[in-house]
């Protein structure tokens, strides 16, 4: 099983990016489920949403996801917060961190001290493609292109799905981050 830790704010999609994602793979034959985890938040509040997905078994967990094999993370301010535990403490060892940044990837690689990371500038993908600050689609493709979670095309139809006539400029924004993706 593949648990994914999904920090954002509130207005960004990481709870929309968990349902993605658990959609694609169920429509791939694999179990998946995702939730999101938050009070009364408001956007720009801090939102953190958990993904499972599973090649053979149903899933039958139903609690938070403490050591992620995944964390993604939306908004890089978040890895720095200087209350409480950063996102990054909880990711496993040998897990990998999707991050959305502007910042070179070898350069946020050290300063972070992860053996696995993927970075993509999501935000500037999403001005461009969307005109707007939503980077959950963007993130969609980093994180297809870090994991291997789902596939691109799985991802297409459930975006149709959802979008409607705001698809076809969401996949674009996936596919390009997807294409954009540093992987190490």
């Amino acid at each position: 099983m593949i648990e994914v830790c999904i920090y954002g704010r509130g207005g960004q999609g990481g709870v929309t990016l968990a349902e993605l994602i658990a959609h694609a793979t169920i429509a791939e034959g694999k179990h998946a489920q995702s939730m999101p985890s938050f009070g009364p938040e408001r956007r720009g509040a801090p939102v953190l949403a958990f993904l499972r997905v599973d090649e053979h078994e149903r899933i039958k967990i139903r609690s938070e996801i403490a050591e992620p094999d995944v964390l993604v993370v939306l908004d890089p301010g978040l890895l720095r917060i200087s209350t409480g535990t950063t996102p990054l403490a909880q990711l496993k060892e040998e897990g990998i961190a999707v991050v959305n940044t502007k910042q070179n990837h070898e350069a946020l690689k050290s300063e972070l001290k992860l053996h696995r990371l993927a970075t993509v500038d999501a935000l500037s993908i999403a001005r461009r493609v969307l005109g707007l600050p939503i980077v959950n689609t963007a993130m969609a493709g980093a994180l297809v292109k870090a994991t291997g979670i789902a596939s691109l095309e799985s991802l297409e139809d459930v975006m149709e799905k959802r979008f409607g006539k705001l698809a076809a400029k969401n996949r674009e924004a996936m596919v390009e981050a997807y294409n954009e993706t540093v992987v190490s």
